[in-house]
């Protein structure tokens, strides 16, 4: 059932599968006035304040479905979107010339690069554009023009975004392929191109379903990675990620130099992804392609809170710069 937004804010869920009427509160007005300047539409794209309301609601209700968060949840998830990449993809969705020609002028490049890197130059090129014709909506629905920027929230950057439709298309691709195309080679080996079969099963869930599945798996591989870590290395992450503490600040608390503070954060992520794709490829026996789409899929949709993994994990949630110290120290 479709997610509505009642007036005290929270997401309620209306009696009728079709798509309900959103609006938010009077109280959210401060947080919507904020993404809205924060998108910085240019008066050439022609997108009004109640346009972007809109797409917010819609934001929020794709969030929130199924849950009945509070003013607070909702405003504190409006605070992360990329507005300005929200509202582009608005503006091109309306179908306006001039965000489309930003749009082409800004991503266009970097969208033949990531087709190249995941189909390689011959079907790179036809993946990106075969994508720009969907992105533009050249097939009606209903009557009106349906453009795959509506399926866009704002939860990433666009260009995250794009890479992971990509990178989802080109193993669907794949999936095809294997319907009909002969999985050997003249000389009898595997196809490389085709070597993806736990990703080809007839079985396979649709993308939403198999989307949760990889972030179930890069879930249980993060909290492992994070239990793994020296307990003063996991602190200094959860000062750093999930009480957004400056370097000097934790130098401070740990007793250590701005510097040091730095080198061993960058350290540290190292690990944890390391420790993250040897467990995708070695436990879990990914290939290559499925280890970069689930990581396209998380820098797509962030699927856990940090702030809460790393305090299960044993960083404790700060009260006073003495406090801490001395629970590090110990």
């Amino acid at each position: 059932m479709a997610p509505r937004l009642a007036n005290s804010g929270q997401v309620t869920t209306a009696s009728s599968d079709q798509p309900a009427a959103l609006r938010f509160s009077p109280s959210l007005a401060s947080a919507i006035d904020r993404c809205w300047r924060k998108a910085s539409a240019p008066a050439d794209w022609n997108l009004t304040r109640e346009q972007f309301e809109a797409i917010l609601q819609r934001s929020v209700a794709h969030r929130f479905e199924g849950a009945q968060p509070g003013e607070k949840a909702i405003e504190a998830y409006l605070e992360t979107l990329s507005a300005h990449d929200l509202a582009l993809a608005c503006a091109c969705s309306g179908g306006n010339p001039a965000a489309w020609d930003f749009f082409v002028a800004q991503f266009r490049p970097e969208l033949y690069r990531a087709a190249r890197a995941v189909a390689g130059d011959a079907a790179g090129r036809d993946l990106a554009d075969s994508l720009y014709a969907d992105l533009y909506g050249l097939r009606e629905s209903e009557g009106r023009r349906k453009s795959l920027f509506e399926y866009f929230h704002g939860r990433s950057k666009l260009g995250t975004w794009l890479r992971a439709v990509l990178a989802q298309r080109h193993v669907d691709e794949i999936r095809r392929a294997r319907k009909t195309e002969p999985l050997e080679d003249e000389n009898g080996e595997v196809r490389s191109d085709l070597a993806v079969s736990e990703l080809a099963s007839s079985s396979d869930p649709p993308a939403d379903a198999e989307r949760v599945q990889y972030m179930a798996v890069l879930q249980a591989a993060l909290t492992a990675a994070l239990g793994a870590l020296e307990a003063r290395d996991r602190l200094r992450l959860a000062y750093y990620y999930a009480d957004d503490r400056t370097l000097a600040e934790i130098g401070r608390l740990l007793d250590e130099h701005e510097a040091t503070v730095s080198r061993k954060l960058d350290r540290t992520r190292r690990e944890v992804r390391q420790h993250v794709e040897t467990s995708l490829r070695e436990e879990k026996k990914w290939t290559e392609v499925q280890v970069r789409l689930c990581l396209e899929y998380a820098r797509g949709e962030w699927p856990f809170d940090l702030t809460d993994r790393l305090r299960s994990e044993g960083a404790p949630a700060p009260r006073t710069a003495q406090t801490d110290a001395a629970s590090a120290r110990d």
